[in-house]
């Protein structure tokens, strides 16, 4: 097949999603692909031929390393001449002339809808979640209202403007210590734990940063779990163990920051309870093909936190991790979803 591997965008997930692609892109190379790495926001030269920018075999393999800090999309900006237009020249040109699209994005307009629908409108086929289940799941108000309106456990949370939210409200409404998020980014891009009031300003300005809705949501203590999914049917779970702090951007990210425990250490009946939520979670939020929910057990109940319908394909990401334990392996994995473009079970 020839596989054009999206990647990059002008997402504060934009380094990691570049490192994902080129693993990814990697990995098929190996399974014997013609395979072009493109950049959503970059695009392609124009007057290039597109096929210049398809690679095969190993011999020149693609490369990207993660920084530890995110990405600074305003001077990404600035060094393009100023363009804020997020489909770079001949994106789409570049994605018909190949069998399906990638998707190797994170965050924002990867995982918010707003690329599948291009795509969709395009007539390209494109690997992981179709648009409405991108849109509900990546929409931490919405997936959370879908969740607790279904009768399953989610933190108190409220959803607001920055300019109106303040510490008084937000620990009348949720207690103390919360959480403040940007309603839509992932990889821990915005997130503050806030244990008292001289952290609050700070949490804010970081959250505010992403010009999204701020989410302000109760902070649960237990221990952080994710349940990765293939075609709805979850995965062996994952116990995430960061060594200091919580499992913000630096901690995912940075090798050996964080312990991966997989399959986690749970009785029988608490790994058929977690996995089933996951199924059914997975489900009410209209996602498909694969991705994971994250929850919090609290030692009774596994409580909801948010749902990834892109999640991480770095080969040590927690998706990929818990399909190894399986016996899918990466590159495997990998072909197998590429296969899966157009709506086919993985």
């Amino acid at each position: 097949m020839r596989i054009v591997v999206l990647g990059g965008g002008l997402s504060p997930e934009r380094d990691v999603s570049l490192k994902s692609s080129s693993l990814i892109a990697n990995a098929l190379l190996r399974k014997g692909h013609e395979v072009a790495v493109v950049d959503l926001y970059d695009g392609i030269e124009d007057g290039a031929a597109r096929s210049t920018y398809f690679r095969t075999g190993t011999a020149n393999e693609f490369s990207y390393d993660i920084p530890e800090v995110e990405p600074d999309l305003e001077g990404i900006i600035a060094s393009h001449g100023g363009r804020r237009e997020w489909v770079g020249p001949r994106v789409i040109e570049i994605c018909k002339y190949a069998d399906c699209a990638f998707l190797g994005l994170h965050g924002s307009h990867g995982e918010n809808g707003q690329v599948q629908a291009v795509l969709d409108a395009n007539g390209i086929k494109y690997t992981g979640c179709g648009y409405m289940g991108c849109v509900i799941a990546m929409d931490k108000d919405v997936s959370k209202s879908l969740i607790a309106g279904a009768g399953y456990k989610t933190a108190k949370w409220f959803t607001a403007p920055a300019s109106e939210i303040t510490y008084e409200k937000s620990v009348n409404e949720v207690g103390l210590p919360f959480v403040v998020k940007p309603i839509g980014c992932g990889s821990s891009c915005g997130v503050s734990i806030v244990k008292s009031e001289e952290e609050f300003d700070a949490a804010m300005k970081y959250a505010n940063k992403y010009e999204q809705l701020i989410v302000v949501e109760q902070f649960l203590k237990g221990r952080e779990i994710t349940v990765g999914l293939i075609n709805g049917r979850a995965l062996p779970i994952t116990e995430i163990i960061p060594h200091e702090g919580f499992y913000d951007y630096k901690n995912k990210y940075q090798s050996g920051l964080t312990t991966h425990v997989c399959p986690a250490n749970f009785t029988e009946e608490e790994t058929k309870k977690a996995k089933a939520l996951a199924e059914v979670e997975f489900k009410i939020l209209r996602m498909s093909s694969y991705g994971r929910i994250d929850m919090i057990y609290d030692g009774e109940d596994f409580w909801f936190i948010e749902a990834n319908n892109l999640p991480g394909m770095t080969n040590t990401s927690l998706l990929p991790e818990a399909a190894a334990v399986e016996g899918l392996e990466y590159d495997d994995l990998c072909e197998k979803i590429a296969l899966s473009a157009g709506g086919a079970d993985i």
